[in-house]
């Protein structure tokens, strides 16, 4: 569910006429359209009647939503339009981000893959090519797929006999999937197109594949409609799907999500079964070549859905599994299939004070991957925890990969961190050393900028690590434009990262923050649970103490500081607001879950239910009322300058969220600071945006922040502005 930013940047400043524009901007006027109320929509909630007079913009279908939108939309952008130095910002992003960049390639037979974008290509390209030497070749092009580059595709892995590729096709952001099949050797398409898959892989077996999707939904509900019995299938190539066989499905919990995959010999699928995006249930599907296999033959391994634990390996009738059962920290384990008694397990890793954050496999080794104070940490070890060893990554950071089949001998990772760019490694499996394989060229010095932790106490007395991005010079004298991001839910654990779109701030005097809230899983599971259901409120405190740290610092002040998070993060912009609204200058809540007494009617949002509750529980009704940020904006009050975004397409947290609460922030709002929403068209949640999106919606915003923040703008602007 996340939808993260990235921090970044890239080269030298640039020549270009510099001319510094004063930093107390005449306030731009903003007209809002009223927005229509029904006051007779009021709904009871165990005793306690809420009105929901918005309620009509839930149908993204009706002509007077669209209407609704297109006006909103004019009026943002009559604003934006009248900074002076939006289009300065957009041409730097445009120059910055401007340079190549890879993913880590993977073997699949003599061919390995990648994907490689020029600089400012909508998406990257897909490229195979046989041995690491020979010339790369295209495989899948997505930017040919539509005219605007809002069509992305993700491989979802190779058959055993390296013959076929499956990969997902998705439109215009949306979650919802096409798989289909490409021949490698050829490059050229099967027949099969498989529809209305979510939250899917394709676990190979023999001459098909098992994969995960819902039923077709209604027409016109596609975006919004209610997804239920989440099911899997298996698919033979060269069938039809409406032949595919059925393996396992829970009528008696329709709203469960089940997913998995096989193992490396094909000896087995393994499915989860999840309730929502915390605990789930782990099951196992011998499979034997030449014999279709049958739903009866499902065998449970971890029965309820309260904790974590995922099969690593297996190798005949062991398995390694990676578990938070009486390990909040995890641990692994090695069980025999057949004797799967607690007494029996074997503890091959047990829990330290850091997080094991995941365990994965290649070239016959283990990698086990430990989170210490946000950033990560790499061992390498045989099967039975025997000859570990640390791996020498390039500093403190994240780090990924480390992945491949038994016989590999090399294996892949990427490093990076908020001042070191994205980077590939090649690792040699037996000595241990790394090499560089791919280290990009950036437009400017990342050395001119330093990353640091500190600590905080929150509200509670709780201790919050958080990491901060600023210019090596930087003055501590309270003037400094911040951007305080966060997310702080569903054990989503925020590292250091590299973007290029954060360098608009950074080279304007910028600070960039990120805390470590709870309800992520930076520090375990425990960590996790101090920060959902009942304890939500936590997260909020977490987020407005760091914020009164950064003021207490002298790194920025009230009127310099803007707050941003986006889906879960969304939320968290929308409770701090509403609960400190003097403590803010701006605030950019992204794509937000903001009704919190509804969002489990809508598409997926009953999976998050684990993590927030839901208002039909009597319980915890009162406890998520008391922070829903529709809910809680209140006439008359002065609030941050607020530039809502969302997209048309956003089938994840559905864009009423955001239509909402900005036409109730626009009625409620008492003052001069703008609130705005920001629509996009064709895109969706976040994931698979074109670079063209990107840049407009990144300097949309950061020309939002600097305005609504008095601060300097050091980009040339144009004789004719």
């Amino acid at each position: 569910m996340p939808l993260l930013f990235l921090l970044g940047s890239c080269g030298e400043t640039p020549n270009q006429e510099t001319k510094t524009l004063k930093t107390k901007y005449d306030p731009i006027p903003v007209t809002y359209v009223e927005t229509a109320k029904d006051e007779s929509v009021v709904e009871d909630y165990h005793g306690t009647e809420v009105a929901d007079p918005y309620r009509w913009l839930e149908d993204d279908n009706a002509e007077d939503t669209k209407a609704w939108v297109k006006s909103q939309n004019e009026t943002t952008f009559g604003y934006l339009e009248q900074i002076d130095f939006r289009q300065s910002i957009e041409d730097r992003l445009t120059e910055l981000v401007n340079y190549p960049r890879l993913s880590a390639p993977f073997r699949v037979g003599d061919y390995y893959f990648f994907s490689k974008n020029d600089g400012l290509q909508n998406q990257s390209v897909i490229y195979y090519q046989k041995g690491l030497d020979a010339e790369p070749e295209v495989f899948i092009d997505p930017n040919a797929l539509s005219a605007d580059g809002t069509t992305s595709i993700s491989l979802m892995g190779a058959s055993k006999d390296n013959k076929y590729m499956a990969y997902s096709r998705s439109d215009a952001g949306s979650d919802w999937r096409k798989i289909y099949v490409r021949e490698i050797a050829t490059n050229t398409d099967l027949e099969d197109e498989l529809e209305w898959v979510k939250f899917s892989g394709a676990g190979w077996f023999e001459d098909g594949f098992f994969y995960s999707r819902y039923p077709a939904p209604d027409a016109g509900e596609e975006l919004k409609g209610n997804n239920q019995m989440h099911s899997v299938y298996f698919h033979r190539l060269g069938q039809p799907q409406s032949a595919d066989k059925l393996i396992y499905e829970d009528r008696g919990n329709p709203s469960y999500y089940h997913y998995g995959g096989t193992t490396e010999e094909e000896d087995y699928l393994v499915m989860y079964a999840a309730p929502g995006t915390d605990g789930f249930s782990t099951y196992y599907l011998p499979l034997e070549s030449g014999k279709m296999p049958q739903a009866s033959d499902m065998v449970e391994l971890f029965g309820g859905t309260k904790n974590k634990s995922s099969i690593v390996k297996t190798e005949g009738k062991n398995a390694w599994v990676l578990t938070d059962i009486e390990a909040p920290n995890y641990r692994l384990v090695k069980m025999n299939l057949d004797r799967t008694d607690r007494t029996d397990w074997e503890e091959i890793l047990p829990e330290t004070d850091n997080l094991l954050q995941s365990v994965g496999s290649g070239g016959g080794y283990l990698f086990a991957n430990y989170l210490e104070k946000a950033t990560d940490r790499f061992y390498q070890m045989k099967p039975d925890g025997s000859q570990r060893r640390e791996i020498e990554l390039p500093g403190l950071g994240s780090a990924g990969g480390f992945s491949g089949e038994k016989d590999e001998t090399e294996l892949f990772y990427v490093f990076t961190s908020f001042t070191y760019p994205s980077t590939i490694f090649r690792y040699d499996v037996e000595s241990g050393e790394s090499q560089p394989f791919f280290e990009p060229d950036l437009k400017f010095d990342p050395a001119q900028f330093v990353e640091k932790q500190v600590t905080y106490n929150s509200k509670d007395g709780t201790p919050i690590s958080m990491f901060l991005v600023h210019a090596r010079d930087l003055e501590l004298n309270g003037q400094n434009p911040t951007y305080l991001y966060g997310y702080g839910g569903f054990n989503v654990s925020l590292s250091p990262s590299f973007s290029t779109m954060r360098m608009a701030l950074l080279e304007n005097g910028g600070v960039y923050a990120m805390p470590n809230l709870r309800g992520g899983g930076e520090y375990g599971e425990a960590w996790h649970q101090a920060g959902m259901l009942k304890n939500k409120q936590n997260v909020f405190d977490d987020f407005i103490a760091a914020a009164e740290y950064l003021i207490a610092e002298g790194y920025t002040s009230s009127d310099k500081l803007a707050i941003a998070g986006g889906s879960n993060g969304g939320l968290l912009v929308g409770a701090a607001m509403t609960q400190r609204p003097e403590l803010f200058a701006a605030a950019f809540p992204a794509v937000g879950v903001m009704d919190m007494l509804r969002y489990h009617k809508f598409t997926v949002g009953k999976g998050w239910i684990p993590e927030y509750g839901s208002s039909e529980d009597a319980e915890m009704f009162p406890v998520l009322k008391a922070y829903s940020p529709l809910h809680n904006l209140k006439e008359g009050v002065e609030y941050p300058a607020t530039m809502v975004t969302t997209a048309d397409h956003d089938d994840r947290v559905v864009p009423a969220h955001s239509f909402k609460f900005a036409a109730r922030l626009q009625e409620a709002h008492a003052g001069d600071n703008p609130v705005l929403i920001r629509i996009e068209t064709d895109a969706g949640h976040g994931a698979g945006k074109p670079i063209s999106k990107v840049i407009e919606e990144q300097a949309d915003m950061w020309s939002f922040f600097f305005q609504n923040t008095n601060s300097e703008v050091k980009y040339g602007v144009k004789e004719s502005e």
